[in-house]
């Protein structure tokens, strides 16, 4: 298996992420979403990969999305195999990335539900090549999620043109790349760890 290297476009994503936040800065198109985002009440949604509005692809990112992040920072410093270490390395920075953009959005962030308590616990608690397939294997299953996501929120959205479900749509257009991207290097992995 080939080392997994930075692409142009995990740099394009990053940037275009940056600089979407960054061009809208200060106008008063951002802080008239923000503050309807924020007054939005943090109503608990349902685990499926569905979502009709930019308020419930944000709500169901968002958590998945904090998983990844406390997984990948345990992983770098305890993966044993280098794969699953480079990969938890790209992983972190997506997930600071995409938590950091959904937060400057007023994203509320839930508690972890039950499934993903038990799987940080069991991140937590393996060591060496059952932690490896362990914590692959819960990114796999979390960018599956996140990839069937975007894809059912860029359908429904399809044609709604306010500033919020623009921006939002801007978003999930180049997250599915990388959720894609990610569902195929877990499965390379997978294979690489035997399972």
């Amino acid at each position: 298996m080939k080392s997994i290297e930075p692409t142009p476009r995990r740099d394009f994503f990053k940037k275009s992420i940056a600089s979407t936040l960054t061009l809208r800065a200060g106008m008063p198109l951002l802080a008239s979403l923000l503050t309807s985002l924020t007054s939005e009440a943090a109503n608990p949604v349902d685990d499926s990969p569905m979502a009709a509005t930019e308020k419930e692809f944000r709500q169901k990112v968002i958590g998945p999305a904090e998983l990844s992040l406390v997984t990948s920072q345990i992983a770098v410093g305890k993966a044993a195999n280098k794969y699953a270490k480079e990969f938890a390395g790209f992983e972190l920075e997506e997930a600071k990335a995409v938590t950091s953009v959904l937060k400057d959005l007023g994203t509320p962030v839930p508690a972890m539900n039950a499934k993903a308590q038990a799987t940080l616990t069991k991140i937590k608690t393996t060591t060496g090549a059952a932690f490896d397939k362990a914590y692959i294997q819960a990114q796999l299953e979390n960018h599956e999620f996140l990839r069937d996501l975007a894809q059912d929120y860029l359908t429904k959205s399809m044609g709604k043109t306010s500033p919020a479900e623009s921006q939002t749509r801007h978003l999930a257009t180049l997250a599915l790349a990388v959720f894609k991207e990610h569902v195929a290097l877990t499965k390379q992995i997978l294979g690489q760890l035997g399972s």
